[in-house]
């Protein structure tokens, strides 16, 4: 009986050992009845986790340049006086060219926007600046200056209006809006030369009598002179200095 059983035990240990019922095939057939070992669930985790890292920083990337472009667009919106980027038609551009005409010396566009003004001035041979207080639409500007070859008469600056003094140009342009319209003629006033001519787009200066007028509508300028104002306010005389005190 005891060697039975001693045959029985070695012909199963030969059997593991090399035969159809090994641990190797054992855990063959344990993994295809669905034991996964733990480093799967380790990897699968891990993968799951750098997933997640990557969407979270695709989404916070796109969310901060979102920011960085809209920023400069929104903001101009919380000033007192706000001066929105509307680009110009091609009839304003053409009423300004129309004002420029037989002019001699700079030009300079106030609130540049996309650049248009400044490029058109600077292809009809006038050495042109473009002030912007937002920075994507200078660089946009320059860009564009760029590609149309006149990128060494038409240069671009971030720049506020406010802190600019406009005595070293001949030609002033504005795209300006009802609010601002005021403060700017003022400011003009004390810095024009005596050969400057304004320019005025979509709004008029509200105590300038124009020179000369363009257009109709939304696409109608107003030019005037410095020596044309500086006359008439001389003529005018101390009561004239008045009315125009009393009425801003």
């Amino acid at each position: 009986m005891v060697q039975s059983t001693s045959v029985f035990l070695t012909a199963g240990n030969l059997a593991m050992e090399g035969g159809e019922g090994s641990p190797l095939e054992a855990l063959k057939e344990e993994g295809q009845s669905g034991y996964v070992p733990p480093t799967c669930f380790e990897a699968n985790s891990l993968k799951k986790r750098n997933w997640g890292l990557l969407f979270t920083g695709i989404v916070g990337g796109s969310l901060v340049a979102v920011y960085a472009v809209a920023t400069p667009f929104v903001t101009p919106a919380l000033r007192k006086i706000c001066l929105p980027f509307v680009p110009a038609t091609p009839k304003q551009i053409e009423n300004v060219l129309t004002m420029l005409h037989c002019r001699r010396g700079s030009v300079v566009d106030i609130g540049s926007g996309d650049g248009r003004i400044v490029i058109a001035a600077a292809k009809e041979g006038f050495m042109a600046v473009g002030y912007e207080l937002n920075p994507w639409l200078v660089w946009y500007s320059r860009y564009r200056a760029w590609r149309e070859g006149v990128h060494n008469s038409a240069k671009f600056y971030i720049s506020d209006l406010w802190k600019v003094t406009f005595s070293q140009y001949t030609n002033i342009v504005i795209f300006g809006v009802p609010q601002m319209m005021p403060l700017l003629e003022r400011k003009l006033e004390l810095e024009l030369v005596q050969d400057a001519r304004v320019i005025a787009c979509r709004f008029p200066f509200p105590h300038w009598i124009p020179d000369h007028v363009a257009g109709e509508g939304v696409d109608t300028v107003w030019a005037y002179d410095a020596g044309s104002l500086r006359g008439r306010r001389r003529r005018a005389g101390p009561a004239g200095q008045s009315q125009s005190v009393a009425q801003v």
